[in-house]
């Protein structure tokens, strides 16, 4: 009989040891005996095998897994699966482990269906992800360190069980290199159980080393010779606190049904809704990946390709502050933590409202378990008001259409911030990403003799929040109706022409400037809020025979902060992506992660031999016109925090959006049918106010 799975090692997740797998079916995400997909995530069952056969080859070292993921195929090699010209491939893993003895960096590539290890590559001058087991040695080691004891002693806490300390990846720290895998700690006090803490911030940080469990400093911030005193006013948000402050009255429940069941079909990962086909794919950093999104045509009768794989594969939160220790703060969520180590187990009513599937994440153990995260991924539908409508003034009839979306989510807590992932599609054809961050400010104590304009907010006598930007990193792998794609650049201008001119009589022209980006160091482009400047992705093989314009989808992007830091600055280096909204590079196999494989402790160097990033591959300026692109797409927002914001931030959202543009002869929307069709009373026959297609009258009155 298999034992009960072990829940107790890392918060949030399930542990389970060999043979535990027999037990829970719904975790390896298939039915069982199902062969999975070729980008399906490890189950529960490949990863202990994996390790196994990782271990084995390793003796006698012994190691820890950093991660252990799918491997997923080579394009060319999936392409020719997809098109049933070979079977399905081999199925792969990869994992980056630690030496023990020497804490040394490997990168595994083990073939699953062999059992064999088929690469073993060291690396050097990197670090690997913090794992949630790496960021709980800080609080660990930190409480029992005398230097940390000394710094509370000496603010007047005696009781280490009320300090609580945040670990963080380091953003710089100019004492060590990479002879420390390195963490830093920012310390907070709570004053009973369910304190905020973020109401209570302390006036030093630690920095520890990860791999030997080791504070190597605590780092105490003078003001004038003094220490800053900790600001004990409590801004609780929990129910407890608010008691009756809830006015409950005023909202009345609001229930969300479909009698019929949902829209959507999900086999196994993969997922079919209204016009769309699509895999469903997570792993331990990218958290959901989406893969070989497919729609049906209409109008031409057949099945076209959109995206060959969508994903947020980096995002950078610089802090603005310029004094220490804030000059270290610059999370990197997705390289330095991992999106899908991160992400919340959700409820139903909380998280995901209506009717819902989960789809549950498997993730590795540093001692190669596998470690499930229940319902990581929600599957729902939602209204989304007009897909089109048209009154016609002269005899009343009116055509109304409900648009409704398709949303494949995530939330993750990365220490104080919560991100919401919203992974959207419409009926129109629409792909959109909406982030929505809520969570807890970043907080710091005020000095009496200090202020926190400029760089900051007082959002409570003796608190500061910092100013500070998120810019996500979206990759998109077009596959335009077709595997050759190109990107233009459109520009909103003005005719060219001077006014009353033969070409523009009354000075009225403008037009749509393209600019066909040719190389990669073209593709490096910047947004103009003067044009309203988009980027359309294009198949230049296929022509709209209406529109005579090749097809594509068009990148609407408005919300693309610039990065604040110095060109020069340690995160300017460190975030090369996040200098322009638009890159576009060749693609090629495995090359994902803007800021580098390795983003902890990076220096954004470049042509690091084992750590090349968006800059590097940019440089090569190679073709990117008519070819196999990849696009990264950066948005986000500049956040000057608000008192609003405290002492939980309410939810603010940020988007970005690809849109059909001539991919298809028609409104993609024709199809679905109207919800009301009305005609006035006074003028023509009467029909009912609101009917249902089904009874709608039809011939010339419906369109």
């Amino acid at each position: 009989m298999a034992s009960a799975p072990d829940t107790t090692s890392i918060p949030g997740y399930t542990i389970f040891r060999e043979g535990d797998y027999d037990s829970v079916a719904a975790a390896a995400m298939l039915p069982k005996g199902t062969t999975p997909h070729p980008l399906d995530q490890l189950s529960i069952k490949e990863i202990p095998q994996t390790a196994k056969i990782i271990r084995e080859y390793a003796s006698p070292k012994t190691i820890k897994f950093n991660c252990l993921t799918l491997r997923e195929p080579a394009k060319a090699e999936y392409q020719a699966f997809r098109a049933g010209k070979i079977p399905a491939p081999d199925r792969r893993a990869f994992s980056i482990v630690i030496e023990r003895e020497t804490s040394e960096v490997a990168e595994v590539v083990v073939n699953l269906t062999t059992g064999k290890v088929e690469s073993w590559k060291k690396t050097k001058d990197v670090m690997p992800t913090l794992t949630l087991e790496d960021l709980d040695i800080m609080e660990r080691i930190s409480r029992k360190d005398s230097r940390v004891i000394r710094a509370c002693k000496d603010l007047g806490i005696t009781d280490m069980s009320k300090v609580f300390i945040d670990a963080w990846a380091i953003g710089i720290d100019e004492r060590w290199g990479f002879e420390h895998r390195l963490q830093q700690g920012l310390a907070y006090y709570r004053s009973s159980e369910f304190d905020n803490q973020y109401a209570h911030p302390l006036d030093f940080t630690i920095v520890a080393d990860t791999e030997k469990e080791e504070v190597l400093s605590v780092d105490i911030r003078l003001v004038n010779g003094e220490r800053t005193a900790v600001p004990l006013q409590e801004h609780n948000y929990l129910p407890q606190y608010i008691g009756d402050k809830y006015n409950h009255d005023r909202l009345k429940p609001i229930d969300i049904t479909q009698p019929q069941g949902v829209s959507f079909k999900v086999r196994g990962n993969e997922l079919s809704w209204a016009n769309f086909k699509m895999h469903i794919g997570f792993n331990y950093r990218e958290g959901i990946v989406i893969s070989d999104v497919r729609t049906h045509d209409m109008y031409e009768d057949r099945e076209r390709t959109l995206f060959n794989r969508i994903s947020v594969v980096e995002m950078v939160v610089p802090y603005g502050a310029p004094e220490k220790p804030h000059h270290k703060k610059h999370a990197f969520d997705v390289g330095e933590y991992g999106t899908g180590l991160m992400t919340n187990s959700l409820k139903l009513g909380c998280d995901c409202k209506g009717a819902i599937h989960y789809m549950d994440g498997v993730m590795s153990t540093a001692n190669g378990e596998a470690a499930v995260i229940k319902n990581a991924i929600c599957i729902h539908e939602e209204d989304n008001g007009l897909l089109y409508k048209h009154t016609d003034y002269r005899d009343g009839t009116v055509i109304s259409a409900r648009d409704r979306k398709l949303i494949v989510s995530q939330i993750i807590t990365a220490a104080n911030y919560e991100y919401g992932f919203y992974h959207t599609f419409t009926l129109d054809g629409t792909y959109k990403l909406e982030m929505k961050l809520t969570g807890m400010l970043n907080t710091y104590c005020l000095h009496p003799t200090e202020e926190a304009a400029p760089f900051g907010t007082q959002v409570a006598p003796q608190i500061t929040a910092h100013n500070h930007q998120h810019i996500f990193s979206l990759r998109i792998d077009p596959e335009i109706d077709g595997p050759n794609n190109s990107v233009v650049q459109n520009d909103a201008v003005s005719a060219e022409a001077a006014v009353g001119s033969p070409e523009n009589p009354y000075g009225n022209a403008f037009y749509s400037k393209k600019t066909l980006l040719r190389t990669s160091l073209e593709g490096a482009a910047d947004y103009c809020y003067e044009t309203n400047r988009t980027w359309d992705i294009i198949n230049p093989n296929r022509i709209n025979k209406v529109a005579k314009k090749p097809v594509g989808y068009k990148i609407v992007n408005n919300n693309c902060p610039p990065l604040l830091a110095k060109p020069g600055s340690t995160v300017y280096n460190r975030a090369a992506f996040a200098r322009k909204p638009l890159w576009v590079t060749p693609y090629k196999d495995y090359e994902l992660f803007p800021a580098g494989d390795y983003v902890c402790q990076s220096t954004g160097e470049e042509n690091h031999p084992h750590n090349s990033t968006i800059l590097d591959w940019a440089k090569r300026n190679e073709n990117i016109e008519n070819t196999d692109i990849v696009c990264y797409l950066q948005f986000g927002l500049t956040h000057f925090p608000r008192t609003e914001d405290f002492p939980v931030m309410p939810a603010e959202p940020v988007s970005i959006m690809l849109r059909a543009s001539n991919f298809h002869e028609k409104n993609p929307g024709l199809w679905v049918p109207p919800s009301a069709i009305c005609v006035d009373t006074q003028s023509k026959e009467a029909f009912p106010s609101s009917c249902c297609a089904a009874n709608a009258p039809t011939g010339p009155s419906r369109l």
